[in-house]
């Protein structure tokens, strides 16, 4: 089923609006030592929009990243009251915090086509 141009583009809307303004809550202001260099890399917006899932980027090692998503996962209550007085919203959505690591995996896939490639030319 297609949905309708207007609630789509609303929803669309909406989204990058929660990503820009968790993004600015998580660069600024954040005092968790667990917490290192973060950027929000996507939002995906559950169909009833109960949920939220957060994909981010980290910088460092995944041991890094592990106590970044910790201190990430302990700051949803802040983030979310956040969410609500700046956005003007009822409710703000649940959210649940997820490494992206799909710049990982393109860095292994092209390290992996790069090997393909030098075999084929032997």
């Amino acid at each position: 089923m297609v949905e309708p141009r207007a609630p789509k583009h609303q929803r669309e809307r909406r989204v990058e609006a929660f990503r820009e303004e968790i993004d600015l809550i998580l660069e600024g202001e954040l005092g968790d030592p667990r917490i290192g260099l973060v950027a929000v890399s996507e939002v995906v917006l559950a169909p009833g929009g109960k949920t939220a899932r957060v994909f981010v980027r980290v910088d460092g090692d995944d041991e890094e990243a592990e106590q970044s998503l910790a201190g990430l996962n302990a700051a949803k209550g802040f983030i979310r009251h956040q969410l609500v007085d700046r956005m003007g919203l009822r409710h703000a959505p649940e959210l649940v915090f997820v490494i992206d690591r799909s710049e990982q995996y393109a860095s292994r896939i092209d390290q992996l086509l790069g090997r393909t490639k030098r075999k084929k030319k032997t």
